[in-house]
């Protein structure tokens, strides 16, 4: 077996070597355990060049064209100078656990840009449409010199919290015309949002648009803001025209700037790591529990019970975790 030198991804990493932060997300992906290991080390050196960012998390139920969104914004800012990474989640096919990864060639304009880098990660088990390591690719991004990251979730009704704890900015991609405005939007959803878009303002679309911007902005008002520093905006914006995405741009950079004054930005960052430990905990724990050999060997006994309504589940639980 080739040794591999954690100081060479890291080298790789911070002089912007395309190959390597490629090789790097790969590592980062592997469920191989020396993997792993080396992927923690590489993650270790790097923390001290991460955090200088601004992370932008979209979501929005599917056709929205959250693709064609992030596209024309991530070219708009290409365009200004700023290093931009993409991380697209894309959805796991249920019958080969494969990745449908369709980003790649959705963006065009966007992956053959020489200051944009583009990352479909599948989905795989984890709830809330975003891949297990994300929070990680987006830090090795930053160490990279990127100074943007967009993540894009898979937007299929799961629970997008996960998304919104790793971002500065979470946006909610809207359309309208589409019968019911707030379709597919739970109410816990835009709670989260730091700002709506109705996308697709453009042609003979206007006019709907601005109804349902109002209708929307009638919602937020009930929905009520978390904090007195930032009241959620209703914007319009059109992924089909040349800087039609600018205004969200300077909203992001508005409210990047209004928490940074207030001291929330930091608080929120540093909220946001607790969060991830925990969940790694939780991931840890659930990995040990399926590698456990006396644990896997009382499973079969013990569903057949389960199945036959000999122990109910929360006792058969209550079991198989006394073993761990």
């Amino acid at each position: 077996m080739i040794e591999i030198d954690p100081d060479s991804f890291v080298q790789g990493i911070l002089d912007g070597n395309r190959r390597m932060i490629a090789k790097t997300i790969t590592l980062m992906e592997s469920s191989l355990k020396e993997h792993q290991r080396i992927a923690f080390t590489v993650m270790e050196k790097i923390l001290p060049h991460t955090g200088s960012s601004i992370r932008l998390g979209v979501t929005g139920v599917p056709g929205v064209g959250k693709s064609t969104f992030i596209e024309n914004l991530g070219v708009y800012l290409a365009d200004k100078g700023h290093k931009v990474a993409v991380l697209a989640v894309d959805p796991t096919s249920r019958r080969s656990g494969g990745s449908i990864l369709g980003d790649k060639t959705r963006m065009e304009k966007l992956s053959a840009h020489e200051n944009a880098f583009i990352r479909p990660s599948p989905a795989g088990e984890t709830l809330g449409g975003v891949a297990a390591r994300t929070r990680e690719i987006m830090l090795v991004c930053e160490a990279a010199g990127f100074d943007v990251i967009l993540v894009e979730t898979v937007g299929v009704g799961q629970s997008e919290t996960s998304v919104a704890s790793m971002v500065d900015f979470f946006l909610v991609l809207m359309i309208a015309g589409a019968g019911d405005e707030l379709q597919g939007i739970k109410k816990g959803v835009l709670e989260l949002a730091d700002g709506i878009a109705i996308n697709k303002a453009d042609g003979e679309n206007l006019k709907a648009v601005e109804r349902a911007k109002r209708d929307l902005e009638i919602a937020m008002h009930l929905v009520g803001s978390e904090t007195p520093t930032w009241s959620t905006p209703v914007l319009t914006c059109s992924s089909v025209v040349n800087g039609g995405t600018k205004i969200i741009w300077d909203t992001v950079l508005d409210h990047h700037e209004k928490f940074s004054a207030t001291g929330e930005f930091l608080q929120r960052r540093k909220k946001q790591s607790l969060e991830w430990m925990w969940t790694l905990v939780e991931d840890g724990l659930k990995q040990r529990f399926k590698n456990n050999e006396i644990i896997n060997a009382k499973i079969p006994a013990i569903s057949r019970k389960v199945a036959d309504d000999k122990i109910s589940p929360s006792a058969a639980a209550e079991v198989l975790l006394s073993y761990l």
